[in-house]
């Protein structure tokens, strides 16, 4: 009895999991992958063990890398540009599952996820460095430095994409054109409609990437208005569409190089010998598109500086600080003239209250008057009819 009632009790709690947990579906099953050329793999898998013909389920798949974004399908492959320069490891690894939700949108009706891992066709190695591709109308002019000069390269290329059209236009650079250091070749694509991919292999290894695109560097006139320079030149023969924005930098005088701006107006001092350089670049709005920087052109001339103001800034202080000196010495010489001794009121008080009114003592002698002669003489009376009679 105890038998039958814990087989019971178990038979009721796989039911319960069973309509509690959600209808899981199965995993992909026999993935595999086929390199279509040196730049495109197709991964494909067969149908999920379960799954009937006609059941309602996508496939889900993303790369294993950085958190890349998930993308749905409803067949069972799918085809991706896979460069051995935008990975840092051998391969590619890719998870595959599947989900049984409505549009793909909700994680509740996934399977598990089942990892491939995509293998290169040749070794992966870095067989250039400086590779350059420098846009003329219809043609791009591409050269590169070998890593090692003594293995022999073939350079491989197409305009990137997985349709069967662009799939079917590899083409193979059989002309090439070296100098001292760098080795070149001319592709006949339009880097301005899309991206170029390029192959370079040796016989035991591989490298593809992007080519990044530049235009020529553009030739600068400059010209002197007042106190600035105003630059110009004329605007690449591709990409008119674009926006182009334009990077300056110039060093002057002695200065060091100043940080580079897009302003086209630079302010000139014409005691300086200016040299300027200039790069482009397309704005956001276009395919990415820039230029090497141009040749340095020189502007005006390095001339003496003037010594006016240093003469000034030195020989005025020095004939103050002499007047200054000369004002001391002449004012401590004299200065019982310019500032005499003044003396003290209460002084002056005190000597008045002690001594009393005492007479004033009139320095020096009185003036004495000169005495002046005195005559004698007599005096007689005269009568009336007598005349006068004088004595001597």
């Amino acid at each position: 009895m105890t038998f039958h009632m814990d087989f019971f009790i178990a038979f009721l709690t796989c039911a319960a999991v069973t309509l509690v947990l959600p209808n899981w579906p199965p995993p992909p099953t026999r993935l595999k992958y086929e390199w279509i050329d040196q730049f495109t793999v197709n991964v494909s898998w067969e149908k999920p063990r379960g799954v009937q013909d006609g059941s309602e389920v996508t496939y889900k798949y993303r790369l294993v890398k950085n958190g890349e974004d998930v993308t749905c399908t409803t067949v069972r492959n799918f085809t991706v540009p896979c460069l051995t320069e935008e990975t840092d490891s051998d391969g590619y690894t890719y998870n595959v599952w599947t989900d049984s939700s409505p549009n793909c949108r909700s994680s509740t009706g996934e399977s598990t996820r089942v990892n491939i891992t995509v293998k290169y066709l040749k070794s992966r190695a870095k067989v250039v460095k400086d590779f350059k591709c420098v846009i003329h109308g219809n043609e791009t002019d591409c050269s590169w430095i070998p890593v090692d000069p003594s293995l022999k390269l073939n350079l491989s290329y197409r305009m990137c994409g997985c349709s069967e059209e662009v799939l079917k236009s590899l083409k193979k650079c059989h002309e090439l054109h070296r100098n001292e250091t760098r080795t070149g070749c001319h592709l006949k694509v339009n880097a301005i409609k899309g991206d170029i991919c390029i192959l370079v292999e040796t016989d035991a290894a591989m490298s593809t990437f992007i080519a990044e695109p530049e235009v020529p560097s553009p030739k600068m006139s400059v010209r002197e208005v007042g106190d600035h320079l105003k630059l110009s030149w004329k605007p690449p023969e591709v990409g008119k569409q674009c926006t182009w924005l334009y990077d300056v930098c110039y060093t002057h005088c002695s200065y060091p190089e100043v940080s580079c701006h897009h302003s086209l107006e630079v302010a000139y001092n014409n005691r300086c010998l200016y040299q300027i350089r200039s790069s482009v670049k397309t704005d956001i709005y276009c395919k990415k598109i820039s230029s090497g920087f141009s040749e340095v052109v020189p502007y005006g001339s390095n001339k003496p500086p003037d010594r006016t103001l240093t003469v000034v800034a030195i020989v005025v202080p020095i004939i103050l600080s002499v007047c200054v000196l000369l004002s001391c010495y002449c004012f401590r010489r004299h200065s019982a003239i310019i500032c005499p001794t003044i003396p003290d009121p209460s002084a002056i008080f005190k000597e008045m209250m002690m001594n009393g009114n005492k007479d004033l003592k009139t320095p020096g002698s009185l003036y004495t008057p000169v005495p002046e002669p005195i005559e004698s003489f007599r005096i007689t009376q005269i009568t009336e009819n007598s005349g006068l009679q004088q004595n001597v």
